[in-house]
């Protein structure tokens, strides 16, 4: 990280706001971006997974040869904060979920930890109608329709058979379910783990352009 702020541009700082005694420091609130063009273009980059352990710089030394690219991953997937944007390790999810929700699992009648109230089936986020039609040849679709809980508590299980006019029997499957706060926690985290890379042979070119961009801001 030293790396890549040593070519932000320099500013003057005072603590008590006297001219007489400004330090020279860097301008870390300098920003830079890639276009969205690149971005968008789908022969520019490739998903990759985040597994446990991985992290920027870990992710950058094996694909771009050299941690301090890290900043490359980053940025090009808008990830401002590492800390809350980066997929969280499986001992550090369960901490965070084990802190979130602890006072939670305190007010409980029977007092439960963090963790216990958030997989709890008695603790719902959020509640879903789902609708599956199935076709004659077996294929299906699902879709999910998110409902408050008194719609939740209204909806019944049904199974109907409908003909099409092109002579077709169709089946309409209506069911229900929930999540629980700890699989909603689940779901933020590992939407987190699909990333785009910058394919490696486009690196040198960026990095380049990045470094007189960000000299540009002197």
């Amino acid at each position: 990280m030293s790396k890549y702020f040593s070519y932000f541009p320099k500013t003057y700082y005072s603590a008590n706001n006297k001219t007489s005694s400004l330090d020279t420091v860097t301008n870390i609130i300098s920003r830079v971006k890639f276009e969205d063009a690149l971005k968008q273009n789908a022969n520019a980059f490739y998903k990759y997974e985040i597994r446990d352990g991985d992290t920027p710089e870990i992710i950058a030394s094996k694909i771009y040869e050299n941690p301090e690219r890290h900043w490359i991953v980053l940025l090009f997937n808008d990830i401002i904060d590492p800390q809350f944007d980066w997929p969280l390790d499986y001992k550090a999810f369960i901490d965070y979920v084990e802190a979130k929700y602890s006072a939670n699992g305190a007010a409980n009648t029977t007092v439960q930890s963090g963790l216990a109230w958030a997989q709890s089936d008695n603790n719902i986020h959020s509640y879903y109608k789902v609708v599956t039609t199935t076709n004659a040849d077996d294929t299906f679709t699902t879709k999910k329709y998110e409902v408050d809980a008194n719609t939740y508590a209204n909806v019944a299980a049904t199974s109907n058979q409908y003909s099409l006019q092109s002579g077709e029997t169709v089946t309409r499957a209506v069911t229900k379910e929930t999540k629980t706060y700890y699989n909603y926690e689940s779901e933020v985290n590992e939407a987190k783990r699909t990333i785009n890379l910058l394919r490696p042979d486009l690196v040198i070119d960026v990095e380049r352009e990045f470094k007189k961009v960000i000299k540009g801001n002197s």
